[in-house]
């Protein structure tokens, strides 16, 4: 009954997956001790509704979707308005507050997801070659999933009823891309009439206590310069509404025919950047006592600078949009070294990364091999042919490049890739390459390697 409920996938067996994937879900761990509970819930629910029934309402608020029933499910009491058999009917129902309520829905929103109405200028799924499976061309845009997984959202796909949601439900904190605060600036990157006017909304998220963390795609000569100056004012005086400002720069590929003319950031024009963006991180960090600013890694990498320490990152509140990935995977991995001080048995791995994260995954590497001599670790930088331009990082390298830069040139049997080139259920790479396919175009045993940096150095060490 709540496989609907949005709970992160488990990785079971090839086998298991493959015979749930992609709708198998479990509760997380905190609810597991109530299980039994819930598996009663459901059968009182059944007992009370045999056959399956359609929820309408509670307490008179009709229902839209998974976020409505969660919402007005919480309270110890409330109504339900059901159809059975195209009689509505009303049932009292009593239970402990926050207790969930155990009912199905066809999807886990309870309702479509919102695609996206922009036609951003340096949209990366605009960027895509063609042939690629399906889902992966599907643009969303939908405030429910950025509550509920983190995605980012523009604010031009809400209306008046899903603002005052928001706010009435405190549905907190959302991520919102924001790009510029100047409408004109961003109707014309967003490509939508609407989008210079929805910006009144995070005043009004911020008036209500809402927080936000907001992202800036940096587009070279078009939204940095005076502009992200603009920007950083306006988000960071929101502060502690507006918790983070995340500034990274747009990936751009070689499928970018008729597409707005965008040129990538070099080491100059980065350093610019990154200067204006550290300026108002030491602004806000003696104003705030936190940064509120964030640049992404590749500022420092495309800078020629060193990534900052940790303390630089704060709660590392955007480490899902490439924000201190560098330094928080360095500082896991040197800090569970020490606990590496037995004589290890001879081993050997190869690693395959991004150019990204090349230069840290060899550090890493040389300083384990420096300690344990019996350890070879030979780190392959892969460049991606597949989707050109300046596309660096691992999460994007496909099964096919894999194939055509590493053939004949691994030094063991076994070949560390980062989970993050794979799909959830760890099978696939994004041109459908699969897990299987590359062991047996390569002759070797591929190794999952996990992206908390104490899990990377026991699977090389394993």
């Amino acid at each position: 009954t709540l496989r609907a409920a949005g709970c992160p996938a488990v990785h079971h067996s090839a086998a298991y997956r493959e015979q749930y994937a992609p709708h198998y879900r479990v509760v997380r761990r905190c609810y597991a001790d109530a299980w039994p509970a819930l598996l009663l819930a459901q059968r009182v629910l059944e007992s009370v509704f045999p056959g399956g029934h359609a929820l309408l309402a509670i307490d008179g608020h009709p229902l839209n979707d998974a976020l409505d029933y969660q919402f007005y499910t919480t309270p110890t009491s409330f109504s339900l308005e059901v159809c059975e058999n195209e009689q509505h009917r009303t049932v009292q129902i009593t239970k402990a507050e926050y207790e969930p309520l155990g009912c199905n829905f066809k999807t886990y929103l309870g309702d479509e997801k919102h695609s996206c109405a922009n036609h951003c200028m340096f949209c990366f799924i605009d960027q895509l070659p063609p042939g690629m499976r399906e889902p992966l061309y599907f643009k969303d845009d939908d405030e429910r999933l950025s509550f509920l997984f983190g995605n980012y959202i523009t604010l031009t796909n809400l209306n008046a009823h899903e603002v005052e949601r928001i706010k009435k439900m405190h549905i907190s904190p959302i991520n919102i891309s924001v790009h510029t605060v100047e409408p004109e600036l961003r109707v014309k990157m967003m490509t939508n009439r609407h989008a210079g006017e929805v910006l009144k909304y995070i005043d009004e998220f911020a008036g209500a206590g809402i927080e936000m963390n907001c992202q800036l795609v940096m587009c070279r000569g078009v939204n940095d310069g005076g502009h992200l100056r603009k920007s950083l004012e306006k988000l960071g005086g929101l502060y502690p509404a507006v918790r983070s400002i995340a500034a990274v720069p747009t990936g751009l590929t070689r499928y970018r025919d008729g597409l707005y003319p965008l040129e990538p950031y070099d080491r100059e024009s980065a350093c610019e950047v990154l200067d204006i963006l550290e300026e108002y991180g030491e602004k806000y960090k003696r104003q705030y006592g936190v940064r509120v600013v964030y640049p992404g890694d590749e500022w420092f990498l495309l800078a020629g600078r060193p990534i900052p320490p940790d303390e630089y990152y704060d709660d590392y509140v955007q480490l899902e949009n490439g924000v201190g990935m560098w330094r928080l995977l360095h500082d896991e991995f040197m800090n569970a070294l020490p606990d590496q001080k037995h004589t290890l048995l001879p081993r050997a791995i190869d690693v395959a990364t991004g150019t990204l994260a090349y230069p840290l995954i060899r550090m890493l590497a040389d300083t384990l091999q420096s300690l344990h001599r019996n350890v070879k670790v030979t780190v392959h930088c892969i460049r991606n042919d597949f989707f050109g331009g300046n596309v660096s990082v691992a999460g994007l390298i496909t099964g096919t490049d894999l194939i055509a830069q590493l053939k004949g040139k691994l030094r063991s049997h076994t070949l560390g890739i980062p989970e993050v080139m794979l799909r959830e259920e760890k099978d696939k790479f994004l041109d459908d390459v699969t897990v299987k396919q590359l062991e047996k175009a390569l002759g070797v045993r591929v190794r999952i390697l996990p992206q908390n940096g104490g899990e990377l150095l026991k699977a090389m060490l394993k």
